[in-house]
């Protein structure tokens, strides 16, 4: 059998990158060992960034439809238990409110799609669903990867399908999309390298039909996203998108004692069944290499972050949309070697800023909880001394958790070989996102006089000519340099003050993933190049 990229491994990283593919019609065959998508708590939320993308694909939607209601809240509480005044409350909005926020700015400060709250064991069926539509995508699972091997040509992956049977499909790329124990990256010898095994947890998935319906219970705190108790055990409340299941993590020592927490936790009899529970550990890792010769790791098998930031699956999600637009246009004809070693160079750097964001976030979730104290629930001057100590700075920590936007909007590609490089930049910021076109930067987003936002209008394939308040600048040298490669151009005039004034030029060249390649006001000065290094030749 032969396809033309091997996916190993249907997280949400190997599938959408095989959805996106097979949107563009390459084909390609995704191997998982599972017989189906498993039921487990794992990733939770889809960021702003990752929900652009895949409106981008046609899947945004689909996304909300399938997650967390529009209208809940996604508050975040420190609390004692559920039935307890909370000690700190960090109000977030529902996703009606931050599309009301969003519509109501546009000064590109905002995303165009805001954050949507679905657990993994949603989002991979639907992601799944939507692959099996895509007549070039081939789904096997209940298959065990074995071994891979490459030659100058292509790739063949050697698997034992659910037969029993011993199986090989040669492909012309191989993605490794299987985790952070990913047999791919072993075979290739890369290693991980960082920080392992800082913190080993718990975590246990309950259904609790009656908790969400019944919240607040007593004087304790609404409806909400997450709950971090004030204890000794880094106990850990999360909300799951259909409001009937909830996560809960601690260090304790068995998988009974997590029963025992929960009930602890809620404060009040309630009904619920413990469908899950198993040991986590917390990483800070990254490869030391994402490609060699034919073979890519995307996700997990490049990084490991901690969950604190969510920046874990949404990493990831990055990485596939990145790397299935260059691996079409290699296979299209049109892609330069460049393109695919560009790959690496910008996802890795990705990779290692968000295992720093991840780390920042950690570090101030650890030190507020540093703060308990043995009296913290005493009702004396000294445990009210200690309830006001942790809340005051978990009021300061417990933020950089939650307030990402920088990480996830504000991401720029350095010294890559397929951006017009100029030295300098704006700093890249964790929690602040301030709106640029610097050549790797994202597009920011921008309401258009119709109503429509820009993105919408930048098309998936190929390249961009953004043309900005009817420039009288003659494009045609640089449309025609692209198109001499064979890649697919397009021309986008636009009539707006305020994306002029936002981006600052008058022309962009844009790639099919939003990133800016070139800016100027005037034609480049040499079409040629420019188009040699935008198509990676």
């Amino acid at each position: 059998m032969q396809t033309d990229v091997l996916i190993i491994g249907a997280g949400p990283v190997g599938l959408t990158l095989a959805v996106d593919l097979g949107k563009r019609g390459i084909h390609c065959t995704l191997i998982e060992q599972k017989p189906a998508p498993e039921f487990l708590p794992k990733m939770e939320r889809c960021n702003a960034r990752t929900m652009e993308m895949f409106r981008r694909i046609g899947l945004s939607e689909k996304i909300r439809a399938a997650g967390l209601r529009a209208d809940v809240p996604m508050d975040v509480f420190i609390i004692l238990s559920m039935i307890e005044k909370p000690l700190l409350t960090l109000k977030y909005p529902s996703v009606d409110e931050a599309r009301a926020q969003i519509k109501a700015v546009n000064d590109g400060t905002q995303p165009l799609e805001p954050y949507q709250l679905i657990s993994q064991y949603t989002l991979e069926p639907l992601l799944k669903a939507e692959a099996a539509t895509l007549p070039s995508v081939t789904l096997r699972y209940g298959c065990e990867f074995i071994a891979f091997s490459q030659d100058e040509a292509s790739t063949s992956a050697t698997f034992r399908n659910s037969s029993g049977q011993v199986e090989t499909i040669t492909g012309r790329y191989l993605v490794g999309c299987d985790g952070g124990n990913s047999k791919v990256r072993k075979q290739l010898g890369i290693k991980l390298r960082g920080e392992g095994n800082l913190l080993k947890l718990r975590q246990a998935l309950y259904r609790c039909d009656e908790l969400f319906d019944r919240l607040p219970l007593q004087n304790g705190p609404g409806h909400g996203r997450h709950y971090h108790v004030a204890d000794n055990q880094a106990t850990f409340l999360i909300m799951q998108d259909s409001t009937k299941h909830w996560t809960l993590h601690a260090m304790v020592d068995s998988d009974e004692a997590m029963k025992t927490q929960f009930e602890k936790t809620i404060g009040v009899p309630v009904t619920y069944e413990m469908l899950y529970c198993g040991e986590w550990k917390q990483n800070l890792l990254l490869a030391d290499k994402y490609t060699e010769n034919r073979v890519f790791l995307a996700g997990d098998s490049a990084h490991l972050v901690i969950p604190t930031g969510g920046l874990g699956m949404n990493t990831g999600v990055g990485d596939a949309f990145d790397i299935s637009w260059k691996l079409a246009a290699t296979i299209q004809g049109w892609g330069g070697p460049n393109l695919l070693a560009s790959y690496e160079i910008e996802r890795r750097q990705i990779g290692d800023r968000n295992i720093g964001a991840s780390r920042y976030a950690s570090l101030g979730r650890r030190k507020w909880r540093s703060q308990w104290r043995p009296e913290m629930r005493d009702a004396t001057p000294q445990g009210q001394a200690a309830r006001d100590n942790l809340t005051r700075i978990a009021d300061v920590e417990q933020r950089k958790t939650n307030e990402m936007i920088g990480a996830e909007l504000g991401y720029r590609y350095i010294d890559s070989p397929i951006i017009d490089n100029i030295p300098g930049g704006p700093e890249n910021l964790f929690r602040e996102y301030h709106a640029t076109t610097w050549p790797g930067a994202r597009l920011p987003h921008v309401w258009l006089n119709d109503g429509t936002p820009i993105q919408d209008h930048i098309p998936t394939e190929g390249f961009t000519v953004l043309r900005v308040n009817n420039t009288s600048a003659d494009t045609s040298g640089l449309e025609a340099a692209l198109r001499a490669y064979g890649a697919p151009v397009h021309v986008l005039n636009i009539a707006s003050d305020v994306a002029r004034e936002l981006y600052q030029r008058d022309l962009l060249l844009m790639r099919p993933d939003m990133h800016v390649v070139w800016r100027g006001n005037n034609p480049p000065e040499d079409a040629a190049s420019l188009a040699a290094i935008a198509t990676g030749h």
